[in-house]
């Protein structure tokens, strides 16, 4: 699975951005890596976003136990990779048939958050039991919405490529090929959003602090994000601002 956002709706960290990359490429201009995945995924559909992107989805030679799978709700795009464990609860929470799956899961908790649901989004993650990672595009209000498992089970990778934009992919070498140096292992136990960027689902109250990564020549190459215990914000709650209002142009 493949994302590539434009900087304009999931503005990249600026730690993951190495200083001196000349290995990245413009990967929105020409479809240059949208071809590169599909010369390497023959069986890809791509989904043009406009001027927020794309995503691209293949499901040939998935691992069955971490499978890829991808669905679109109402503008919502989702491609999700690994299991939820506890989907039978996760059905009745949110009102869902017996044939729903994780894509319809991560759909409906987001729909929730984006419609003002009674709880924090640190919390509705935290109720995903199981190997994944995710990510959606809500392509009516232009917001990204990703997250990786507490273990980091799930291969996931993000970075940036020259003009900014962000590349989210499970394939490492998809990411190299676009980011050159600037990317880095999706941080276990987090989640990113359009307004509010990266944040711990596991630690909700305290702030992530970036640390860089050096390659085996001693170039800085993006940057793995740590949880700062010394460092508290001070509300992760989701702000209630009208009832017309949803979460997503607020965190």
């Amino acid at each position: 699975m493949l994302a590539v956002l434009d900087k304009s709706v999931a503005k990249c960290p600026e730690a993951l951005q190495s200083p001196s990359n000349s290995e990245s490429v413009h990967a929105l201009k020409g479809g240059i890596l949208a071809k590169h995945f599909s010369s390497a995924h023959p069986d890809s559909i791509t989904i043009n976003l406009a001027l927020s992107g794309f995503i691209s989805y293949s499901a040939v030679n998935p691992n069955p136990l971490l499978p890829r799978l991808f669905g679109v709700v109402d503008d919502m795009f989702c491609l999700f990779k690994g299991h939820i464990e506890n989907v039978a609860h996760l059905k009745l929470q949110y009102g869902l048939n017996k044939t729903a799956n994780e894509v319809n899961i991560i759909i409906e908790a987001y729909r929730s958050l984006r419609d003002r649901g009674p709880y924090p989004v640190d919390q509705v993650i935290r109720d995903l039991h199981g190997k994944y990672a995710f990510i959606l595009f809500d392509s009516s209000s232009k917001v990204a919405f990703l997250a990786s498992d507490v273990d980091g089970s799930v291969s996931f990778y993000w970075g940036s490529d020259s003009d900014g934009h962000l590349v989210v992919s499970d394939d490492v070498e998809i990411v190299k090929k676009g980011c050159g140096k600037s990317f880095a292992p999706f941080p276990k136990g987090c989640f990113f959003t359009s307004s509010g960027g990266l944040r711990s689902f596991e630690h909700p109250r305290n702030e992530l602090k970036p640390v860089p990564r050096v390659d085996s020549s001693g170039e800085v190459c993006g940057a793995t994000f740590k949880v700062d215990a010394a460092t508290k914000k001070k509300d992760t709650n989701i702000p209630r601002v009208g009832s017309a209002a949803d979460w997503s142009s607020n965190y």
